[in-house]
């Protein structure tokens, strides 16, 4: 991770949990989404840079992201 501190919020969690149907949501447990969420969403990040690195841009486009996320959601 580039910072010290989580870059997703807790209540944002929360709420994703609940949507999908939850009643109650422990901290614990938001926070457990939190982390791995954002492992994933590096993962995707690294793999969309390398992607427009390829087609020798430097700027991050949406295609890369949606490609990125294919192969990492596969693996």
């Amino acid at each position: 991770m580039f910072s010290s501190g989580p870059e997703l919020g807790l209540a944002g969690m929360q709420r994703i949990i609940r949507k999908s149907g939850a009643e109650r949501v422990s901290d614990d447990a938001a926070n457990e989404l939190r982390m791995v969420l954002e492992q994933i969403a590096e993962k995707i990040a690294k793999s969309a840079i390398e992607l427009s690195q390829h087609a020798g841009r430097k700027t991050i486009k949406p295609e890369d992201i949606r490609l990125a996320t294919r192969t990492v959601l596969r693996t």
